[in-house]
C-alpha cells in the first residue's frame, strides 16, 4: 500500500484522469473530493463489498429458482 500525506487543498492523482482531494479534517474524519470521468464508479469500500456480494449471489441463482 502506497501511503501519501497531504494537507486541506492537496490532492493526489490517479492514472489519467482521478483527482482526490483532500477537503476537510475534522477529529478522525477526513473529507475527500474525488473528479473521476463518468464512466469510473466511485464507491465507499462497505458499499462496494455489498454490491460485490448481491452480484454474486444473483449469479449464482439457479434459474429455474426463479418465479415467472
Amino acid at each position: 500500500m502506497l501511503v501519501l500525506t497531504r494537507k486541506v487543498n492537496q490532492s493526489i492523482i490517479i492514472g489519467d484522469g482521478i483527482e482526490v482531494v483532500v477537503l476537510e479534517v475534522r477529529g478522525e474524519q477526513v473529507r475527500l473530493g474525488i473528479k473521476a470521468p463518468r464512466n469510473v464508479e466511485v464507491h465507499r469500500k462497505e458499499i462496494f463489498e455489498q454490491i460485490h456480494a448481491e452480484n454474486e449471489a444473483a449469479s449464482s441463482t439457479d434459474p429455474t429458482d426463479v418465479p415467472d
